[in-house]
């Protein structure tokens, strides 16, 4: 009996420490993390900007991954040829880049390289 009840209080305290191990390695959220661009679409981001003559926005402040996009520049909303995934986010077009942003936060979330 009281080696089923040690190999029971075991389990149990495994399975807490497996628990929060899994609550730890989760909560990561970086920008780069959340947005997996396929190869393929990477090429028709790239190739859009010269075909669809888009100009590169204005801006005081330098627009970098991690940062807010001022309240004055507008965002774009992402073509559905840029794929499935894409939809959700907007992006910018500053300095010869592509810039994904997460429209509820206008947070620069990808750069298209």
């Amino acid at each position: 009996m009281n080696k089923l009840l040690l190999t029971a209080m075991a389990a149990m305290i495994s399975t807490g420490a497996m628990a929060q191990s899994t609550v730890v390695t989760t909560t990561g959220t970086g920008p780069a993390a959340a947005v997996q661009i396929e190869p393929e679409y990477r090429t028709k981001i790239r190739t859009y900007v010269p075909e669809h003559n888009i100009r590169p926005i204005q801006s005081r402040e330098k627009i970098v991954v991690g940062s807010p996009v001022p309240r004055d520049v507008e965002l774009e909303a992402v073509p559905a040829e840029w794929g499935p995934s894409l939809t959700k986010y907007r992006y910018v077009y500053s300095g010869e880049r592509v810039m994904l942003v997460d429209p509820s936060t206008r947070t620069v979330v990808q750069e298209v390289d």
